[in-house]
């Protein structure tokens, strides 16, 4: 169980986070969104280790979410929304996908990536293509959660379906928490079990950044289990 208790985070003056909980358990599809500013990259950072939290904590089974280390592969794992920023774009498919340890065989037929790929550079990858590798080369035996952060922001519909299923499939085979961030609530509600929703202060404020469920009964309800799911 990855969990989030009072996290508060600012950027000089301004508060971005302000008292924000979440719980993502394993096998779990959950749904962020928020506006253009809301702190949801942020908050994303913050779980995967890469940022400290101003105040409040990140746990892992009970345990503090350590910062990243070389050369020892993070259980909680973050995809950024533009595959191109998290790769070497020097490094041909084959050494991008090493890069954390050996290649995952069923991972890399889930998502269709192909043998003839090996020797291309990134530049040489369609957006899809590229968006598939930038989230397989992060599949290793010890891998907890993954956070993604608008993956799937560039694709095209028929790109963005094809995706989400086959990264949603083996989430839920491994039992590996998934956290999937996106603007569009269309795409959270038919992708994710539940979803929250950050809500911004005004600039310079410390207004609440505390974290909502989407629905009527949000207040209520830890899941939406009236949101259609992937079949």
């Amino acid at each position: 169980m990855l969990s989030a208790r009072a996290l508060t985070y600012a950027f000089g003056r301004r508060t971005v986070l302000h008292g924000v909980d979440l719980e993502l358990a394993p096998g779990e599809v959950l749904g962020l969104g928020g506006s253009s500013g809301s702190g949801k990259t942020t908050l994303c950072r913050i779980l995967a280790g890469q940022l400290v939290p101003f105040g409040g904590a990140v746990r892992l089974d009970g345990e503090r979410i350590k910062t990243p280390s070389r050369g020892h592969p993070a259980p909680v794992q973050y995809a950024p929304q533009s595959p191109e920023l998290a790769v070497d774009p020097r490094w041909p498919v084959r050494k991008i996908l090493a890069n954390g340890g050996a290649p995952d065989p069923e991972c890399l037929a889930a998502f269709g990536i192909s043998e003839q790929w090996a020797e291309r550079r990134p530049s040489q990858l369609s957006g899809g293509q590229l968006a598939r590798v930038s989230l397989a080369r992060l599949f290793h035996p010890g891998l907890r959660v993954l956070i993604c952060d608008e993956i799937t922001a560039q694709l095209d519909a028929i790109e963005q379906d094809l995706l989400l299923r086959a990264l949603i499939g083996l989430a839920r085979t491994r039992r590996i928490g998934l956290l999937l961030v996106s603007h569009n609530s269309a795409l959270r509600a038919r992708f994710c079990s539940s979803s929250i929703v950050l809500d911004r202060g005004a600039p310079g404020s410390t207004g609440s950044s505390a974290a909502r469920r989407d629905g009527p009964d949000a207040a209520k309800h830890r899941h939406d289990n009236a949101l259609p799911k992937v079949g």
